[in-house]
């Protein structure tokens, strides 16, 4: 995707292979900045602090930080403790554990001399990777968005007395950010947004602010204000009464960990637009490439192991003055303690569908697209 018309990856390595780049994310919408990585260490650091995020991107960043590891020592004990570390770093994410054991089998069966060069070589591959799946899953979820959009017109045009019905705009609710910040590029529940755009399609969407990180506020808003997508910040609690009131076509999230039945773990407050979702007939998506899928558990709601954050990120929150620095301030009052649950499970019967490289499929029917996994 492009920032102020220059095309960028979230993560790229250096020429010389001895650094990687990253976006810091947690600077964003105020500044735009990169950041060199140069260990192992430096890279876990990212990924716990959240100057990377988003499923996808943790497992592309992982890998590099495999790859920094064997720079220095490309010894056995070096490669199992490197990926031990990172696992620690997002207890949620499988995608954090996909690339790892991806990582761990390509390099354990060579001998150490040659795992440097071919760690850059599958990290490169992993993100390459990212961004073909994501960029299918782009077109199938524009296939969705159009049809949704002519049956709006068709029904809209049903009520046309005399004349012609006006075009329609079809209303898209996201969660949290799984546009391309989220990923290597393009992003996983906004990519279809972006094919759609592009394609000339009429779309609007809004943004969920995403408390408490504000990832929707912060990093939503400011990719399709990049794109020129139009959209809309709404608080967390709007959604429910936008759908109430025929303002939300359909809703597209982005995931975590799904489960092989389906259920889809995604930032908290996710389940609760399912619910509103479900309730107002709105179509409920997840756009969800491969490695996002644990086809080891089939329970979401008792197997997927929810990260608790840092009550600070609850506590306080970050913005641009108005001389133009920014500033954390205090949120709650001094003594209150505040809990930080930084995902939740919507069960797979109220997800309409599963979007992934595969295609579209409702959720217990996932597997038959993945046979290979069963």
């Amino acid at each position: 995707m492009k920032v102020n018309g220059e095309h960028f990856r979230t993560i790229w390595a250096d020429p010389r292979l001895k650094s990687v780049h990253i976006i810091d994310q947690t600077l964003l919408p105020h500044r735009f900045e990169s950041v060199q990585i140069h260990s192992v260490e430096a890279m876990q650091y990212a990924i716990k602090t959240m100057q990377v995020r988003g499923a996808p991107l943790i497992g592309a960043a992982a890998a590099y930080g495999v790859a920094l590891a064997m720079l220095y020592d490309d010894s056995n004990a070096s490669l199992a403790a490197a990926c031990k570390d990172l696992l620690a770093t997002r207890p949620t994410a499988v995608n954090l554990q996909w690339a790892l054991q991806r990582m761990h089998k390509h390099l354990i069966a060579m001998e150490p001399r040659r795992r440097n060069v071919n760690a850059w070589k599958e990290a490169v591959k992993i993100c390459d990777e990212d961004v073909k799946l994501n960029q299918t899953i782009a077109q199938h979820g524009l296939k969705l968005i159009q049809d949704l959009l002519a049956e709006k017109n068709r029904a809209v045009a049903k009520t046309v007395v005399k004349g012609h019905a006006p075009p329609q705009t079809l209303n898209i609710l996201t969660h949290c950010n799984a546009g391309w910040l989220a990923t290597v590029d393009w992003g996983t529940a906004l990519a279809p947004i972006y094919a759609a755009h592009d394609a000339g399609v009429a779309v609007h969407v809004w943004v969920d602010e995403t408390r408490p990180r504000n990832q929707g506020a912060s990093l939503t808003a400011w990719e399709l204000g990049m794109h020129g997508v139009p959209h809309t910040v709404i608080a967390d609690n709007a959604g429910g009464h936008l759908m109430q009131h025929g303002q939300v076509d359909m809703v597209i999230v982005g995931a975590d960990r799904v489960t092989r039945t389906g259920d889809v773990c995604n930032k908290i407050g996710t389940y609760l637009k399912a619910l509103a979702a479900f309730d107002n007939h709105i179509p409920f998506y997840a756009a969800v490439p491969s490695p996002t899928i644990d086809w080891a558990i089939e329970d979401g709601l008792s197997e997927i192991a929810i990260e608790q954050r840092s009550a600070d990120e609850v506590a306080r929150i970050s913005g641009k003055l108005a001389d133009g620095t920014t500033a954390t301030i205090q949120l709650l009052p001094a003594g209150s303690p505040a809990a930080n649950p930084a995902f939740d499970v919507t069960p797979a019967r109220l997800v309409t569908g599963i979007i992934s490289e595969r295609g579209v499929c409702v959720p217990d029917q996932l597997a038959s697209l993945f046979t290979e996994k069963t």
